[in-house]
């Protein structure tokens, strides 16, 4: 089979089906003023099935940009603020005790929907953290007996808030391992805040319109797995994640001691989704290097653990990934 047909093929294919995320990207943008971004990066969860953390000061959209993605994907939407006495049974459901039927019946919780926004995740106990978690990871929760699957497809989105840190419960690396992305976003511009402004003082707020269906999205999923990645893109993803534990072997030898642990193989799988599902966006049938670039920063910020030295000489890991990208050879 020649392969130049099968990447033209691919190449049309992948045009024809990624069709819609400009329509998803102008409702969005209908609603969001500026943030890219994060527009991007949620479009990115969304097609390879990942979750994202997202961290920045409070005001900036987080939770208007997801419930936006969920009008127009037709999806089932709640949001959760987790708060220091959030129990898991708030989050997962329970069991009940029905008088008219004399038997305990299951009472689901807000986490039975399409997006879930877990707002300010640090500010509930390990306990709720960890049952997140759990529902995150297996797309499952067990409640008495039963388990039940969660619907499909199924996002969480959190959000932490950087600059109070009192009454918070820092999430433990394993449990943000599970987070496919970790996005910062940032203040807006000056004439993206003018706009935002005149939004909020319209006569009606704009509103994005319902343009696709939830099966549509998995259906997309199929399809970005089929983007092709070249055996070259792959060994310079797995080069980027090594060059994480171990520095010294990529000429980084000045991060050898500002690194306790680098990107488990669970950044090398995000990565190479997430380049996926980048190419796709940008409608492209194959994985170019800059792909990979484009999603790096938010794969790896919060895979690499920085040492007390790291923390003393304000080494942050946005460099380290800087670093390792200007320095780690691009096929």
């Amino acid at each position: 089979m020649d392969q130049t047909v099968d990447i033209k093929e691919l190449n049309e294919r992948i045009k024809q089906e990624s069709s819609f995320v400009d329509l998803l990207t102008i409702e969005m943008n209908k609603v969001i003023v500026g943030q890219k971004h994060l527009v991007e990066s949620l479009l990115i969860g969304l097609l390879s099935d990942g979750h994202i953390l997202l961290e920045g000061v409070p005001g900036l959209a987080k939770t208007l940009a997801i419930t936006t993605l969920s009008k127009a994907v037709t999806a089932d939407f709640s949001r959760i603020q987790f708060t220091p006495d959030l129990l898991p049974a708030d989050l997962l459901g329970t069991m009940i005790y029905s008088q008219k039927n004399e038997e305990f019946v299951v009472k689901k919780g807000p986490i039975f929907t399409n997006f879930v926004l877990a707002d300010e995740i640090n500010r509930a106990p390990a306990k709720v953290q960890s049952a997140l978690l759990e529902s995150m990871q297996e797309r499952q929760v067990t409640i008495g007996d039963h388990t039940y699957s969660l619907p499909k497809p199924f996002l969480v989105m959190a959000t932490q808030n950087p600059i109070e840190q009192e009454g918070t419960y820092p999430l433990p690396e394993a449990q943000v391992d599970r987070f496919m992305l970790k996005v910062v976003i940032d203040y807006p511009q000056k004439a993206e805040e003018q706009m935002i402004i005149r939004h909020n003082l319209a006569q009606k707020f704009p509103e994005a319109n319902s343009i696709i269906k939830p099966e549509d999205i998995i259906r997309a999923r199929e399809v970005v797995k089929d983007v092709y990645m070249d055996e070259k893109i792959e060994k310079y993803i797995i080069d980027i994640v090594f060059a994480t534990r171990f520095p010294e072997q990529y000429n980084l030898e000045k991060f050898k001691d500002m690194i306790n642990y680098g990107g488990s193989p669970r950044a090398s799988i995000s990565l190479s989704m997430a380049a996926k599902a980048y190419a796709f966006i940008k409608r492209r049938g194959y994985v170019i290097p800059e792909d990979v670039r484009a999603v790096c920063h938010d794969v790896l910020r919060h895979r690499i653990g920085l040492s007390y030295e790291a923390e003393a000489n304000d080494i942050t890991s946005e460099e380290i990934i800087s670093e390792i990208l200007n320095t780690v050879e691009v096929p």
